[in-house]
């Protein structure tokens, strides 16, 4: 990139030292006028997202607020009955988690809790496998359920097989209608029976208030039963009880992680630019994509323990920005496909198309400055984590030299409050990002069209089976179609 020396770097560096976090985005090619360029853009979409916490209905297909932020701010809600049923909720999970941790509630065979099988989809599953990826080996032992995959299921119900006396099974459905989840829950309740074990005494339920898994945990007597409301949407549910019953569970502190989440917030409302790395980030994606038509966002951890992040956040960013129609019902087909891998790994795998294939993307590093862990001499004055740190460095030199752009996320260390940090700034820009581009970020009209035709396929299969089994003889599949 021409014209790229010390005085860019420092004039485009964000840094709070609050909360441990700078944002380098230098290594983007926009000029000196781009920020005046985009005020009255990026200062009305700060005022709708100031409308989206009040509590404006912001997704108007589906007649329903949008309030994730309420979750680590409860006095934000803009209902004391809402406020108070987050406090509550709160409490009785945390509560809960302590007992199961300390062998206050046993399994009804009277075994401590020393693993849970968490069964959900989509963000009910990656928002707790992020938290149990960055702090392992903590709590108990979790083990995840997130696909309809007879395979995985009968794999994973065959290593649990020696503990499923001591196994908490958690279910999260916002609808408790989800196929996926559904499945999952019958399978394993199956086993639990083929066991000779009571299913009831070992289960809880987190889904939303009055639905039908909430009236299944009732009537069985499951362990608990917790709520998640429908303004939270399932791609930003780590800060419900989606995420803190398997941080409590895991010995993670979940009020750092709300409190890094709400410190974050408080930082990314600013309406000075300037000063709100999540007012950057989405110019800097606005930039890349509006002005540069680079539709793909690299995202490189270089640290292993967040190497679910990628994942993470390509149901945020896509289920989120993937949009046909933007709000005015005009054709956009809008998107930003989001994928990585852990650095330095990822250098011996595809960074040789990012530095000589095409130039339709950005690059996302995310480093962790700090270790709670002794550093490992390579050799004198040398440690693995300098060289991981050189590679980081390397390769994001040769894509400046190749005149690709970047963006470097940096986290003072890794910690349950400096994840908080990450996952509501990340939210932030997403929403922040939409409305610059008059998107609904808080739908997926695609996903239920998928989800629709799922059914149909379903319920095909099953006249296929009914007319097979009432007409004898061989049938060619036009024969069949033509009878059903």
């Amino acid at each position: 990139m021409e014209n790229y020396n010390w005085e860019r770097y420092q004039k485009y560096l964000f840094k709070d030292e609050s909360l441990g976090l700078s944002l380098d985005y230098s290594c983007f090619a926009f000029s000196s006028k781009y920020f005046a360029e985009m005020e009255n853009k990026i200062k009305k979409a700060l005022v709708q997202m100031r409308e989206l916490e009040n509590g404006a209905l912001a997704n108007p297909s589906e007649k329903r607020q949008v309030g994730h932020y309420w979750l680590r701010n409860p006095a934000l809600a803009p209902q004391l009955e809402m406020t108070k049923a987050i406090e509550q909720t709160y409490l009785q999970v945390k509560k809960f988690a302590q007992a199961i941790r300390t062998g206050e509630v046993l399994s009804p065979t009277g075994h401590i809790f020393s693993r849970f099988l968490l069964i959900g989809i989509g963000g009910s599953a990656l928002g707790p496998q992020l938290i149990t990826d960055v702090f392992p080996q903590q709590g108990l032992q979790p083990y995840f359920l997130d696909n309809t995959d007879p395979e995985t299921m009968i794999s994973l119900l065959t290593k649990l097989k020696d503990y499923l006396r001591e196994t908490l099974v958690i279910v999260i459905s916002k609808s408790g209608g989800t196929i996926e989840t559904r499945n999952g829950l019958m399978v394993v309740r199956n086993f639990f029976a083929e066991q000779s074990l009571d299913f009831a005494g070992q289960v809880v339920a987190i889904t939303g208030p009055g639905s039908k898994l909430e009236k299944q945990a009732l009537e069985e007597k499951w362990l608990a039963c917790f709520h998640i409301w429908d303004w939270v949407g399932g791609r930003t549910s780590l800060t419900s009880a989606v995420g803190l019953l398997p941080a409590f569970l895991s010995a993670v502190d979940g009020e750092d992680l709300l409190k890094g989440a709400r410190d974050c917030d408080l930082v990314t409302r600013r309406t000075d630019i300037s000063q709100n790395p999540a007012a950057i980030m989405a110019l800097m994606w606005y930039y890349a994509v509006e002005k540069k038509q680079k539709r793909n966002m690299v995202v490189l951890p270089y640290r292993d323990r967040l190497q679910t992040l990628p994942r993470y956040l390509q149901q945020l960013v896509m289920e989120s920005l993937g949009k046909e129609k933007d709000l005015t019902g005009q054709t956009v087909n809008q998107g930003l496909t989001v994928y990585g891998n852990k650095g330095s790994t990822d250098q011996h795998a595809y960074v040789q198309q990012l530095l000589e294939g095409k130039d339709d993307f950005f690059v996302v590093f995310l480093e962790v400055i700090q270790s709670e862990y002794q550093p490992l001499f390579i050799e004198e004055d040398l440690t693995c984590g300098d060289y991981l740190k050189a590679f980081l460095e390397g390769t994001r030199q040769a894509l400046l030299q190749k005149g690709r752009e970047s963006l470097t996320l940096s986290l003072k260390e890794l910690t349950p409050y400096s994840l908080g940090v990450l996952v509501a700034l990340w939210e932030r820009v997403v929403g922040l990002y939409a409305y610059l581009l008059n998107l609904n970020a808080y739908d997926q009209p695609g996903v239920e069209l998928g989800k629709k035709s799922a059914h149909q396929y379903v319920t095909l299969q099953k006249k296929v089976l009914q007319f097979l089994r009432t007409h004898q003889g061989k049938y060619s599949p036009q024969e069949i179609a033509a009878n059903l």
